[in-house]
């Protein structure tokens, strides 16, 4: 990228966790400029009165939200919102000409009816819910290329979807045996005072939460059959471990050919990702750490088969605000604009 304009860019939801990430991410992009940060409750503010340490490089206020205007100035939207808030400005800003990149989960499913049996909101965007594109482009880069709208996945499911994918892809596995063990860090649950994530109440300690009933279930089953060609269950159970960032996701299935080991799936993997640039496949009897993925918008894959149980054990890592939020969003800009698809965004890990 050397001859370029800059495309203008705005972020809605600026002030969370999410927001300051696109911040930083967009920042030191070669292809955008930051030209508004929208929020509700800290409209008005300074943005670096909210993150000081962003002082030296942005002196944007935090607007009240005007889709009108946002529209005017942006060409690319960036919506980090609650669920249920995304729905009622993207259609504006498509009809504008804006391109939109939604990271709640308001844009993720192809039916609403799932939408809104597990979000409880009832929809009336369905024209515009049609045309959005499921924001994982490691399974989806073409369309994703072609779309003004997409709906970005949650952490939980580009970690779990990233193990998965081969195995359903190929049919490698029986797809009711799937299960999905997944733990992560506690800025997965937003900036928000929220009790279970205080200090005194998280540190020394590790829960499951929304067993058998977290909202990113339907999310990950619907990529999952799409991906298997037939409906698919995944038994999906998520906890939360006392550290800031990262997901560290362990999948188990039952392998249709007991045969198969643990460097057959090491080939497989190997070449279904082999033009994903920020999927890593650890050699044989390595399994990653998410410290390993920390501030990049990497995923690395660890496997094993268990002979005994004729399973397969996929372990795959992630930053949970980046690959897992900002980082994909900002890969997805990157193929929807035609740049390079690793344009901007981190792989070199904060490490130790």
């Amino acid at each position: 990228m050397t001859d370029f304009q800059r495309v203008p860019v705005g972020i809605i939801g600026a002030s969370g966790y999410g927001g300051v990430q696109l911040v930083r991410l967009l920042l030191e992009h070669p292809g955008v400029e930051i030209v508004y940060l929208g929020g509700d409750s800290s409209a008005g503010k300074k943005f670096a009165s909210l993150y000081p340490h962003l002082g030296h490089r942005v002196d944007l206020n935090i607007e009240k939200i005007d889709i009108e205007d946002v529209a005017s100035r942006c060409q690319v939207v960036f919506l980090g919102l609650p669920n249920g808030l995304a729905c009622q400005m993207a259609p504006t800003l498509i009809e504008k000409g804006c391109k939109v990149l939604d990271l709640s989960a308001d844009y993720r499913f192809n039916d609403l009816n799932t939408y809104t049996a597990w979000y409880k909101t009832e929809r009336n965007d369905q024209e515009i819910a049609a045309i959005a594109v499921y924001g994982l482009p490691e399974l989806y880069r073409e369309q994703i290329k072609q779309s003004q709208l997409i709906g970005c996945p949650g952490c939980y499911p580009t970690a779990s979807l990233l193990a998965l994918s081969p195995l359903l892809k190929q049919g490698l596995i029986l797809p009711e045996t799937a299960i999905v063990d997944a733990k992560s860090g506690t800025s997965g649950g937003g900036r928000q005072a929220k009790i279970n994530l205080l200090l005194a109440e998280a540190d020394n300690s590790l829960g499951a939460y929304g067993v058998a009933a977290h909202r990113h279930t339907p999310e990950i089953e619907q990529i999952c059959s799409d991906l298997a060609r037939q409906e698919v269950r995944v038994q999906f159970t998520p906890h939360l471990i006392p550290m800031v960032r990262g997901i560290l996701c362990t999948v188990y299935a039952t392998l249709r050919d007991p045969g198969l080991v643990r460097d057959d799936l090491l080939t497989i993997y190997t070449a279904f990702y082999r033009l994903s640039p920020f999927v890593t496949i650890l050699p044989s009897g390595v399994y990653p750490q998410t410290k390993w993925a920390c501030g990049t918008n990497l995923c690395y894959i660890g496997i094993e088969v268990d002979p005994r149980t004729d399973r397969v054990i996929v372990i795959a890592a992630i930053d949970n605000l980046i690959k897992g939020q900002a980082g994909q969003a900002v890969q997805c800009l990157n193929l929807m604009m035609g740049w390079e698809e690793t344009v901007g965004l981190p792989q070199l890990s904060f490490y130790p």
